[in-house]
């Protein structure tokens, strides 16, 4: 697995599969997100796969589908509500960028916008595309 660091307590990844649940379960991860919509994988790695396999390693789940170019306010606040679920988190979607471009959303007004797009890029992901989104979503929040 190629884990990616964001934050003290978010990783992102490429696709993960059910069988990788139980060691990070043992890594520590409480929380797995799932941005990466049904239609993009087989049964094997579905909402209903991952679900059964995050919640039989004891982790919470939650399936935030995003198409890129998809964007929705809704999408926004769940993947929000989902980063300050307590203990360590992991997002996953196909290369890690999807998961994110979302978590950036969702910290816009909370850090300064260069800060998120430096963040992401240390990870490997260039993210400068969505800035006037972050920028937009940063001058709600004040």
């Amino acid at each position: 697995m190629n884990l990616r660091q964001l934050t003290p307590d978010l990783a992102v990844a490429p696709q993960i599969l059910p069988e990788d649940l139980p060691a990070l379960a043992e890594a520590g991860f409480r929380v797995l997100i799932n941005n990466r919509p049904d239609d993009e994988v087989g049964p094997e790695a579905d909402d209903a796969a991952m679900r059964a396999a995050a919640e039989a390693a004891g982790m919470t789940y939650v399936f935030n589908p995003f198409t890129p170019g998809r964007i929705t306010p809704e999408m926004i606040s769940l993947q929000a509500e989902a980063l300050a679920a307590s203990g360590p988190k992991l997002a996953y979607c196909r290369s890690g960028n999807r998961s994110t471009v979302l978590w950036a959303l969702a910290q816009a007004g909370k850090e300064p916008v260069a800060d998120l797009i430096g963040t992401a890029a240390k990870a490997g992901y260039d993210i400068s595309g969505v800035r006037p989104l972050i920028e937009s979503l940063a001058a709600q929040a004040d």
